[in-house]
């Protein structure tokens, strides 16, 4: 059965929406080649944990089309005669953070990408409010922060969408005020380690005394960068080989292990 909240609204503290994506993968949890008493450990270590936002607590673009968004963004270019500002595989990359970054390179600081930056965080803000939460990420984040551990976001996406989506589900405090993201100093954006070294600095925490959950490659090579112990999310088990093709030793499919481990 499928339950899923009205817009961004919540519904109680362990309102879980359960995906197409889960169902298909339910039945095996830990996708990892490595010993499952490791994520016992990693879960054991870790005082400060470190989320990636977009995929481990929700899927931003669920109801509001991140294809579409890139389009815009690359004929918002093309009316101001900048088409060749991006490459025809830049162009077609239908990936708004491909063309950002690309702008960037060669306008580094600029007002354009300052412009091009805040039409993104716009249309962030707009998909927020129809994302659509990660099963089990409500009461997992609760849970965590309940027995003591200290949370933190590290995104690539707008701190201040990652602030809408928290309060419309009634988890900013257990993040708040270290919420971590994308500003218009895109060199930083991850696999950049700036915001998970940001994070550590203000919490006064160790790498070795932190974890970071993420979905990317990216995400992963920034944990390597700062040092900080990593755990994969993957939707499924396409999206699981990635990750670990990339390096990572554990990788999860549903997050309900996790809470498992935090409740006993």
């Amino acid at each position: 059965m499928v339950r899923r909240p009205l817009g961004n609204h919540h519904v109680g503290p362990d309102t879980l929406l359960v995906t197409s994506d889960t169902k298909q993968t339910g039945a095996v949890p830990i996708a990892t080649e490595t010993d499952p008493n490791q994520l016992r450990n990693l879960i054991r270590r870790a005082r400060v944990v470190l989320w990636d936002f977009d995929g481990p607590i929700c899927r931003l673009f669920a109801g509001h089309s991140a294809e579409r968004v890139a389009r815009d963004l690359v004929s918002w270019l093309e009316d101001r005669g900048l088409h060749g500002l991006l490459t025809d595989t830049e162009r077609g990359s239908l990936d708004s953070q491909v063309v950002l970054r690309a702008v960037d390179r060669r306008h580094p600081g600029s007002d354009l990408v300052a412009e091009l930056e805040e039409r993104l965080t716009q249309e962030e803000l707009r998909a927020a409010s129809s994302a659509w939460p990660t099963a089990y990420a409500d009461p997992l984040i609760r849970t965590w922060a309940a027995v003591g551990s200290r949370l933190a976001i590290t995104t690539n996406n707008s701190p201040r969408v990652v602030r809408k989506y928290l309060a419309g589900r009634g988890l900013a405090d257990c993040f708040a005020p270290h919420i971590y993201g994308r500003t218009q100093e895109l060199r930083y954006l991850k696999p950049d380690p700036h915001c998970l070294n940001q994070a550590l600095s203000a919490m006064g925490a160790a790498p070795c005394d932190a974890l970071m959950i993420g979905d990317t490659p990216s995400d992963r090579e920034a944990a390597g960068r700062a040092g900080v112990p990593f755990l994969g999310y993957a939707p499924n088990e396409r999206k699981a080989k990635i990750l670990r093709d990339a390096g990572a030793d554990t990788v999860l499919v549903s997050l309900e292990p996790l809470l498992d481990l935090l409740r006993h």
